[in-house]
């Protein structure tokens, strides 16, 4: 749970009876889980606002594909496994090579190489 061992939970219960004390401690937590549930509800009609408001060819926008890691993944690494996997538009239609290869490495017009994967 968010990257939280049963240490650290331990310490943060210990710690968190400390502060408020095992009379207050019931009030602090259901006061916490309010705010959370405020937060995630306010963070949706966020999302939902901004989708209403880009129209409906922006649709299937989601707001996490903007985190530049997300970014990269969708529109570069899915660019990449699909020329791996050979489901890729350039690799049936490319154009064979001027240069030929020789003897029984030579690859026929649209024909996919061989993948190992144990080399990768």
């Amino acid at each position: 749970m968010f990257g939280l061992g049963w240490p650290e939970i331990v310490a943060l219960v210990v710690i968190a009876l400390l502060v408020f004390g095992p009379e207050k401690l019931p009030q602090a937590a259901s006061q916490a889980g309010k705010t959370l549930r405020n937060l995630r509800r306010m963070a949706n009609n966020a999302r939902d606002d901004l989708r209403t408001g880009l129209g409906p060819e922006f649709a299937d926008f989601d707001p996490a594909d903007l985190n530049p890691k997300n970014f990269v993944r969708k529109h570069l690494t899915a660019d990449l496994e699909d020329d791996w996997n050979g489901t890729s538009a350039t690799t049936a239609t490319a154009e064979p090579a001027d240069h030929a290869m020789s003897g029984a490495d030579e690859l026929g017009y649209g024909e996919i190489p061989p993948y190992d994967s144990d080399a990768t």
